[in-house]
């Protein structure tokens, strides 16, 4: 069954049946545990995200202890930020098979490693190693499971929900600076890394605080979908007949699916049940290969699922909307990370240390940052505002002060630039509700790891491009103008594909009308 019926709005003919049943929501659903679910995810993005939004700090001792160019040495923060976010699709696939849970508790452990692994570096390569790959991957298995996570448990606040859980990263960015600072003052580098991953296994916490909604609870949730976000995504997505045709198309085999695997284990059942008293090691035997054809049923079905998201008939690809969402995540996210990088070799550049020492420019961007995504939040699931125009109105914004930051050289003006900088990339907090009304809930966490696996690349690429301009002009201005037109490109892609599906849909209909 296509998930995303009831959240794109479209009608397949059987809703009658389950409008006629009254259902009582689940209380756990926009209450209840829900909230310890935001807890858990506020928790991670201060762990994950805020302690990479602070690698400005780790940075500056590396170049320092190796000697080497800031180009390469950039790729170290770039690796870490950009495989948490590339392996999105691939941990979508964990997800379907283990759930958010188990993904969560296994990527705290990698997290914990890769920072431990990381305090014996003897060079930057060794880094790309333990830092970059193997604390990325494990950053990446607990980032994508808190943000899936939000989504399944909220409906009518998803906004507000997704912005209070994602100031973790404001949070996290203002704790782990100041964190790092002192542990790199007082112990060293290499010891702030080993006590930061002592620090990290706290994700494993946070991954087992993930209690995952039943099949009925996440049904119950489709149906209570309210009428303004019915009509929000019909705005969002217009490509109706295709996805109509893919979910009629993917509903078959499944249901096939299930049958059979419904018939293995009940045979299975049948056996171990009829078996004759005092055969031990039988039954025994019987209970292994009916826990293996569970594991395999499930294994199965998570893979069925992410791999018909990607490649099947119901194809996330087939959602225009959505392929243009992907190009723009693709120039979105370096525009945001090269200021975090950067910023405090651009103050000790200016000769403001002095002022940034007392109040630093990435600590006002990281506070600002966490208003912004709880306000945008809140503007946004107000009835009569659409949360893709505050979504679009905050990356005119940030686009704008990525383009004038390099204009600003005296600290009062860097600040209000980083100010309006963290208030405007607090539309982060809107991606995933925005995702989610494009594909619905069920594909959230395929769609959401294809998005932020574009942000990644974006990430990767973004912060040793601007160290490779600095090497040749001695100078950040022009990394933060191609970074600011190629965001611009993005979101002129967000802007042109909606008004062509609407005008398409818009021709069809009258075609449809005259005939």
């Amino acid at each position: 069954m296509y998930a995303s019926r009831e959240d794109i709005g479209y009608d397949f003919g059987d809703d009658s049946k389950v409008a006629s049943k009254p259902i009582k929501p689940n209380p756990n659903i926009d209450g209840g545990w829900a909230w310890m679910i935001v807890l858990s995810s506020f928790l991670v993005h201060i762990l994950i995200m805020g302690s990479q939004m602070a690698l400005g700090i780790l940075n500056m001792e590396w170049l320092e202890e190796f000697n080497q160019s800031r180009g390469l040495t950039a790729w170290v923060s770039s690796l870490s930020m950009g495989i948490t976010l590339i392996v999105g699709p691939f941990i979508g696939l964990f997800i379907s098979m283990c759930g958010c849970r188990t993904t969560a508790i296994i990527g705290g452990i990698l997290n914990a490693l890769g920072w431990t692994l990381s305090a014996y570096a003897s060079n930057v390569h060794y880094l790309f190693l333990t830092f970059g790959v193997t604390a990325g991957i494990g950053s990446g298995m607990v980032y994508l499971p808190a943000v899936v996570m939000v989504g399944q448990y909220f409906q009518k606040r998803r906004a507000l929900a997704q912005g209070l859980s994602t100031t973790g990263t404001g949070f996290g960015a203002f704790l782990m600076t100041a964190l790092l600072k002192y542990l790199c003052t007082e112990f060293g580098w290499r010891n702030a890394m080993f006590i930061q991953g002592a620090i990290s296994l706290n994700l494993c916490v946070c991954g087992a605080l993930m209690r995952p909604l039943s099949p009925k609870d996440l049904h119950e949730k489709y149906v209570v979908r309210n009428d303004r976000e019915e009509n929000r995504a019909k705005a969002l997505s217009h490509s109706t007949e295709t996805i109509k045709s893919n979910g009629v198309l993917g509903e078959e085999p499944e249901k096939k699916e299930e049958a059979e695997n419904e018939e293995v284990l009940g045979s299975v059942q049948h056996t171990e049940i009829g078996g004759k008293p005092g055969s031990g090691r039988s039954m025994y035997g019987l209970r292994l290969f009916k826990t293996l054809s569970q594991l395999t049923v499930t294994v199965r079905k998570g893979f069925a699922l992410w791999y018909s998201s990607y490649f099947g008939a119901a194809s996330l690809f087939t959602n225009r909307v959505f392929v243009a969402f992907i190009i723009w995540a693709l120039f979105a996210y370096s525009s945001f990370v090269i200021p975090f990088i950067h910023l405090p070799e651009i103050v000790k550049q200016y000769n403001l240390s002095r002022q940034d020492n007392v109040f630093p420019l990435t600590s006002i961007i990281a506070i600002v940052h966490i208003f912004g995504k709880v306000i945008l939040g809140i503007i946004s699931d107000l009835p009569c505002i659409s949360t893709w125009n505050v979504f679009l109105m905050a990356n005119f914004t940030l686009v704008t002060c990525i383009l004038t930051l390099p204009l600003m050289q005296t600290y009062i003006g860097l600040a209000v630039v980083c100010a309006l900088i963290g208030f405007s990339s607090g539309y982060f907090s809107l991606m995933p509700v925005v995702t989610e009304d494009l594909v619905g809930t069920k594909h959230l966490a395929n769609a959401y790891g294809i998005i932020i696996c574009a942000n990644g690349i974006s990430a990767l690429f973004g912060p040793p491009f601007a160290g490779w301009i600095y090497d040749i002009t001695q100078k950040y201005d022009f990394s933060f103008y191609i970074a600011g037109l190629l965001y611009m490109v993005g979101i002129i892609f967000l802007l042109i594909q909606p008004c062509i599906q609407k005008k398409q849909s818009r021709e069809k209909s009258t075609e449809e009308a005259q005939a």
